[in-house]
């Protein structure tokens, strides 16, 4: 990232956002469709768009605790599986907190939540955020750091910045559909016939 001027550094921390975030709602669709055992589709996240805000903002999280230290690959894993572990618990808690006891995950009903912290958090989910932030670390950030290099910096900037703005938008549009009485996504995809698990 040192090779970036600043404004294609923001541009790569915005890609790799929504990459991540992508992901993440891929990684929740495999997890759930195999504990829901394949017989319905289940909502994932809370968004309109494929990708879930908690992988998404993870990701920012890891760039930011681990921006001193990237040729450590043990110090990546630990550092970004405790600050990643903290913020899932407290994001838990606060969604709790603000929606009358409505949780979005449930660590306590899955078989490798053993250990959990109130279905929030567990051994499993903090190992799974280290071994993310390996493959965010060692593998996405690099290829995304050579596509800002190599792509027009006006070209990839325009990109990103859509894409992210998308995301943003996404989430905005929930967010105010919820405090103003409207369906969300959640309830969109579930008029559709999705389930929760």
């Amino acid at each position: 990232m040192r090779d970036l001027d600043s404004h294609q550094r923001l541009g790569v921390i915005m890609l790799l956002a929504v990459i991540c975030g992508a992901i993440g709602w891929v990684w929740e669709f495999i997890i759930t469709e195999f504990q829901g055992g394949f017989s319905h589709l289940y909502v994932k996240g809370g968004n309109f768009l494929p990708w879930i805000n908690m992988y998404a903002y993870g990701a920012i999280l890891i760039l930011l605790v681990t921006r001193n230290f990237r040729d450590q690959p043990l110090l990546v894993f630990l550092s970004s599986a405790v600050s990643c572990g903290i913020f899932e618990l407290l994001t838990g808690c606060l969604i709790y907190a603000l929606n009358d006891g409505a949780r979005y995950w449930d660590y306590t009903t899955a078989w490798w939540g053993i250990g959990n912290i109130n279905g929030w958090v567990c051994p499993a989910s903090v190992i799974a955020f280290g071994f993310g932030a390996l493959a965010l670390i060692y593998f996405l950030l690099p290829r995304c750091v050579t596509l800002a290099k190599y792509t027009p910096k006006r070209t990839f900037l325009a990109f990103v910045t859509v894409l992210f703005s998308l995301i943003l938008i996404d989430d905005l549009t929930n967010l105010l559909w919820k405090l103003s009485g409207h369906p969300t996504a959640i309830d969109y995809y579930l008029s559709k016939g999705w389930h929760k698990l």
